[in-house]
């Protein structure tokens, strides 16, 4: 027994119950532990991966797979225009993938056509195009007969007619009709301040360079309308009149003169 009161065998099983319990402690080979470190750097490297292939699939598929491809184009807005003319001028492929269509550029095309006033393309997932036209407004007519040409509300010759005009498109006479001519600005000023109705009774509008311009009614009645100035009240004073003669409150007159629209002046 030694001096502290333990035995030779006491310490002897101590020691032994101490390095059983070192023993029974899981140790983790080196080599191993060095794989999992290994191992965990991988896997944010993978699933990146995984991520770029996925993003990969996703724009090829939008950008040139054949799920999201035009399969039809639709064409909204057309009266007189055929939407067979718009379709082919929009220049759009069938099969072609929406992401891939320039819709900018087929909108570009598709108000080349004399007749478009304005358009607009937009795409219809998943597979559409939708082209939406605001065609041009004859409001005038110019040229001789078998070689008219439409003209809208801005002067833009548009459309040609062998025929009659339409119901109150009138016909004009000017110089050199265009959107730049001052004398025909100043026609189709007059005109436009007409109301439809009073349009249809209008044989012939004309104006001479200086813009001033002279109204021939279909009953040979003259009028004097001017220039394009204040044109809005001259039209509200012309259908106020013809109301009136029409009524038979005004004796009718070989000339009504509506430069001055405060002041009118029946001839």
């Amino acid at each position: 027994m030694s001096r502290t009161g333990t035995t030779t065998r006491d310490r002897r099983q101590g020691s032994r119950r101490t390095a059983e319990r070192r023993a029974s402690g899981a140790v983790t080979p080196l080599p191993s532990r060095r794989r999992e470190r290994a191992d965990r750097r991988k896997r944010p490297l993978l699933r990146v991966a995984i991520a770029v292939l996925l993003v990969a699939s996703v724009a090829w598929v939008l950008w040139a797979g054949p799920l999201l491809a035009v399969r039809s184009i639709q064409v909204d807005g057309v009266a007189g225009l055929p939407a067979a003319l718009v379709r082919q001028s929009a220049g759009i492929e069938s099969g072609t993938p929406l992401l891939r269509v320039d819709v900018a550029a087929a909108r570009a095309r598709v108000e080349r056509l004399p007749q478009v006033a304005s358009a607009t393309v937009n795409l219809g997932w998943p597979d559409r195009v939708v082209i939406t036209v605001t065609e041009r407004v004859a409001v005038a007519v110019v040229g001789p007969p078998g070689q008219r040409s439409l003209v809208d509300a801005t002067g833009v010759l548009f459309d040609t007619i062998s025929g009659s005009p339409p119901r109150g498109v009138v016909p004009i006479e000017v110089d050199h009709a265009g959107p730049r001519d001052p004398a025909t600005a100043a026609v189709l000023s007059a005109v436009t301040a007409l109301p439809h109705a009073l349009r249809t009774r209008v044989a012939r509008a004309a104006a001479t360079g200086a813009g001033e311009v002279t109204l021939t009614l279909a009953d040979g009645t003259t009028v004097r309308w001017g220039t394009s100035e204040r044109s809005a009240a001259k039209g509200v004073a012309l259908a106020g009149l013809l109301q009136q003669i029409d009524a038979g409150q005004l004796d009718r007159a070989t000339t009504i003169d509506v430069s001055t629209p405060t002041a009118v002046v029946l001839r």
